[in-house]
């Protein structure tokens, strides 16, 4: 068994568990501040993201997305993805990767 508590993460993001097949992490942006200045994909990783708190704007491939609480967000390997918080709360994420996309402790 691997547990582990959102609350645990301290950095902008941080990855939490990651076994042979699945990995977990945190994105914390803080008003203003954004995953980059140009849009990333992960070649060979689904990416599963839920909103916990706050607003983010992007676009996810040739599209644009407007995510808040509660929405959740899968995004396909090889799928372009940027995302920005233009609120005036920090914007918090939990995400899966499959199959693991950083190095088990990442942190960012």
């Amino acid at each position: 068994m691997d547990l582990s508590n959102t609350r645990d993460a301290t950095e902008w993001f941080e990855v939490l568990q990651t076994s042979k097949r699945t990995q977990t992490a945190m994105m914390t942006l803080a008003p203003g501040d954004d995953t980059g200045k140009k849009a990333e994909a992960h070649e060979k990783s689904d990416q599963v993201l839920l909103m916990l708190s706050g607003k983010l704007s992007g676009t996810v491939g040739p599209e644009t997305v407007n995510l808040k609480k509660g929405d959740v967000l899968l995004i396909r390997a090889g799928t372009p993805h940027r995302f920005r918080n233009a609120g005036r709360q920090r914007a918090v994420t939990f995400n899966v990767y499959s199959p693991p996309e950083y190095p088990p402790e990442t942190k960012g």
